[in-house]
């Protein structure tokens, strides 16, 4: 490839204790604890909105059973009047309202947000991080921080300060498809059904759904995930399916939202034709974000395994707790779970903890990651991945930054059992 030489002067616009890549589950969770323990926080996102795949993504629900203080504390806040105020109704998502909540609630605690701006690089001296570089429509910035988060779910920041990684599966990198989520009106809600899960094949008078969707909808669609909203007559859509993109290459991303996008109009007159409820139904809105599920797996210190999660494993340098999820593998060759996956079929000892050490880069300093690009495996990753995870995983790390800030060591050096402390006062138990 041919390159260019730039020299650039670029100004430095402010001064933080941490500095968060990325406004998702995890990176908002980071921000605002940081900012609730009295840190100077500022959080860089690309999109106009706080949330990630929870609000610009359009996701249906906050999935599983994982249990966490700031996790409780955006449902309690979030949720809306439902007939099940102790159970599943809680999890739906309104992205409006999130979206609100998110900002009013960093608000509350102090935290500057950049939206619209771009984490472009990590500002280093040798090998460690020692601010974030953004690029916006006011142009280049750099932001100093004691601490730098990578929350970008792709650990964008953390490869370009040199963290080695892997892609995707271990065997050949294939990496799980993309969605992209949409919202459906016109559903007649007395007589819809919803099937929630791959192995969810229900029978409806024109025979069992799942099978229906495979036969009518062209591959890689092919399954039908349809899920209750807040709003009258209102149904989220989890059923378009592209497999094949690397969520790191933005041809790719194109590539996979044309595809997604196509596969809507069909996926609806399948709808209409066979499901009953929605003979009337149409498309209200789509999401303004691809659900990209896996790329990047950052290298820690420790790479969580299926097994870990399976046993339940309770790490000495637990940062996070109470995680509880299957492994919700999208095939990665077609429509439906892979061959790997087990929803229905999953069984574990129990709630699973993460250590500390797989949100620790290899051969990088000042710098943590959190999210989906954490150290784990292809198949640990599809527990883990999911956002009331990703919130818990933000708490912890933020609240290691801040612990590490504090005494004026790098993370890599952080007194774990002192990070323990802080999050068992903000309410998380083992």
């Amino acid at each position: 490839m041919t390159t260019i030489r730039e020299l650039l002067n670029t100004p430095v616009a402010g001064d933080y204790d941490l500095v968060v890549a990325g406004a998702g589950p995890a990176g908002f969770a980071a921000a605002f604890t940081a900012g609730r323990l009295g840190a100077r926080v500022l959080l860089v996102e690309q999109a106009g909105a706080v949330g990630g795949i929870a609000t610009s993504g359009l996701m249906s629900h906050w999935t599983g059973d994982t249990e966490g203080p700031l996790y409780e504390e955006i449902l309690r806040r979030s949720s809306v009047p439902g007939p099940e105020e102790n159970g599943a109704w809680r999890q739906v998502i309104n992205a409006e309202k999130l979206k609100l909540l998110l900002l009013e609630m960093l608000s509350e605690v102090k935290v500057d947000v950049l939206l619209y701006s771009f984490a472009a690089a990590p500002w280093l001296e040798g090998t460690q991080v020692c601010g974030l570089i953004v690029e916006s429509k006011s142009g280049r910035r750099a932001y100093r921080a004691r601490v730098v988060i990578d929350a970008t779910g792709d650990g964008d920041i953390a490869v370009r300060a040199g963290a080695s990684f892997s892609l995707g599966r271990e065997p050949d990198g294939g990496m799980q498809p993309v969605t992209l989520m949409f919202k459906i009106a016109g559903v007649d809600m007395e007589r819809a059904v919803f099937p929630g899960a791959f192995e969810d094949n229900r029978e409806i008078p024109k025979g069992r759904i799942q099978d229906l969707g495979k036969a009518a909808l062209s591959a890689p669609a092919g399954h039908v995930l349809l899920y209750r909203s807040s709003l009258p007559g209102i149904v989220t859509v989890n059923m378009t399916n592209m497999i094949g993109i690397d969520g790191t290459q933005p041809t790719d991303l194109g590539r996979g939202d044309l595809a997604c996008r196509r596969q809507m109009g069909p996926i609806v007159d399948f709808l209409r034709a066979t499901v009953p409820g929605y003979e009337h139904c149409f498309v209200s809105s789509a999401a303004a974000l691809l659900g990209v599920r896996e790329t990047r797996h950052i290298r820690g210190g420790y790479t969580l395994s299926a097994e870990d999660i399976v046993e339940a494993r309770r790490f000495d340098d637990w940062i996070v707790t109470r995680a509880s999820f299957n492994f919700d593998i999208h095939n990665l060759s077609g429509s439906g779970l892979d061959k790997d996956g087990a929803q229905q079929q999953f069984r574990a000892k129990g709630k699973y903890t993460i250590p500390y050490r797989c949100f620790v880069p290899e051969g990088v300093e000042g710098l943590l990651v959190a999210g989906r690009c954490i150290s784990g495996t292809h198949k640990a990753h599809s527990s883990y991945r999911v956002m009331p995870i990703c919130v818990n995983m933000g708490q912890g790390v933020g609240t290691a930054a801040v612990t590490a800030g504090r005494a004026g060591v790098l993370p890599r050096h952080v007194n774990v059992a002192a990070v323990q402390a802080s999050l068992a006062e903000q309410g998380v138990r083992l």
